[in-house]
């Protein structure tokens, strides 16, 4: 699949909100209970977290977003935010495509976190060069450089590249 990986528009908050809420079904079931909303990413968490600056980047296909992923500055350090890809599409190196635009874009270390018991994900990043910190400097990482609760760190993973 030939893809254009090209920033999200202002205009798309709706596909980019679709993407993720589909391609984060495959979650449902394996995340803790708690920690799982329906949808999975509503349209003020979205909003809120391009408030927060983050950037959304997408891959097109005939003129449709086909997957989407976020890139966000905290504190200097680049993070990868909210990477999803149409369910049907996955496994067509589109997340992949996004990742290494984003890492060639970036100079140094760059992290990303995702649920600990999310095989899948820790397998993607760990495919691309990231690797998983130790749980105390995950704890760490989360609590520095991301806004989620306690239940979530307790129940993530963060990988560094």
């Amino acid at each position: 699949m030939t893809s254009d990986i090209r920033p999200c528009c202002d205009d798309e908050h709706a596909a980019i909100a679709t993407i993720i809420n589909a391609a984060a079904e495959k979650y449902r079931g394996v995340i803790p209970a708690d920690c799982f909303h329906d949808p999975y990413m509503s349209d003020d968490a979205l909003a809120a977290d391009i408030a927060k600056d983050v950037v959304f980047w997408g891959s097109e296909d005939t003129g449709a977003l086909v997957g989407v992923m976020g890139f966000q500055i905290v504190k200097n350090q680049p993070l990868i935010r909210h990477a999803y890809v149409r369910p049907t599409l996955q496994g067509r190196g589109i997340g992949s495509a996004l990742l290494s635009f984003l890492i060639e874009k970036q100079k140094g270390p760059i992290l990303v976190g995702t649920w600990a018991d999310a095989s899948w994900a820790i397998g993607f990043y760990q495919r691309h060069g990231f690797v998983l910190t130790a749980r105390d400097e995950t704890v760490r990482l989360l609590r520095t450089f991301w806004t989620v609760s306690e239940r979530q760190i307790e129940t993530s993973v963060v990988l560094r590249r």
